[in-house]
């Protein structure tokens, strides 16, 4: 990988990290684009890349973190994601991060989903307004949705969103935990990957990584900060439709 593929899935990573499309599966699909091939350095930088644009949420909520009751709950949500992460770990990145016909299924079904359940949802009036009020018992079942994120190509906020809207969260609350969720979730993946993989890396490699990590950093704080304003006023049923129409594109390649 050259440092210009990796700024380049940087800008991907950190686009599309808080959308409800993807990430693992657009850096998957956009690697094949680059000609790049899945060793186990690209597989580690999939992962690793995306903390970069998890950093992103820490520099934005950082006063959140210091609030007692919502990171008791964002602990609460990310024990049965990293019970099952770690019990899954050797499938999902030796099975599941090679298969791009897994990644396009999921990107499809994820998109028909999508559009099914804003077609028929309506957010109650009694939804949890804040994030402080989220009973944990909702909190740990988030965390089970968020787990099926693992698949590549699901969406990790888009499992995390929908789970909450399910769950009777208001769309701005659960939009948000799945922002604070994304920093222990992906910082465990990351560090566990590096502790299994790191020291295979050529030294080069270290250089590329760095700079898809920065790349991603950056791109996700506009991001963020559009996705925030997005929600407010309008549904997910764009992000089903693009699913969709990318899925199609790439099988039909």
């Amino acid at each position: 990988m050259t440092l210009l593929q990796s700024i380049i899935l940087g800008v991907v990573e950190g686009f599309t990290e808080f959308l409800p499309v993807s990430s693992t599966g657009h850096l998957i699909l956009a690697s094949r684009l680059l000609g790049l091939t899945q060793t186990e350095f690209q597989k580690s930088f999939e992962i690793s890349i995306q903390l970069g644009a998890i950093l992103s949420v820490i520099v934005l909520y950082w006063r959140k973190f210091l609030d007692i009751a919502v990171l008791a709950r964002v602990i609460t949500a990310f024990i049965p994601t990293g019970i099952i992460g770690f019990a899954l770990y050797k499938v999902v990145k030796t099975y599941l991060l090679d298969s791009e016909a897994i990644v396009l299924w999921s990107l499809f079904l994820g998109g028909v989903a999508l559009i099914v359940f804003e077609l028929f949802h309506q957010e109650k009036d009694d939804a949890v307004a804040h994030v402080e009020a989220i009973p944990y018992s909702k909190c740990a079942l988030i965390g089970l949705f968020q787990s099926i994120a693992m698949i590549p190509g699901v969406s990790r906020s888009g499992a995390t969103i929908i789970g909450g809207l399910i769950l009777n969260l208001s769309r701005s609350t659960i939009v948000e935990f799945s922002f604070l969720l994304a920093v222990p979730t992906m910082l465990a993946a990351t560090l566990y990957d590096l502790y299994k993989n790191a020291a295979t890396f050529a030294p080069q490699e270290f250089g590329v990584l760095t700079a898809g990590f920065i790349t991603s950093f950056v791109f996700a704080l506009l991001a963020v900060k559009w996705l925030l304003a997005y929600v407010r006023t309008n549904t997910f049923i764009p992000f089903g439709i693009y699913r969709i129409l990318v899925a199609a594109a790439f099988a039909f390649l």
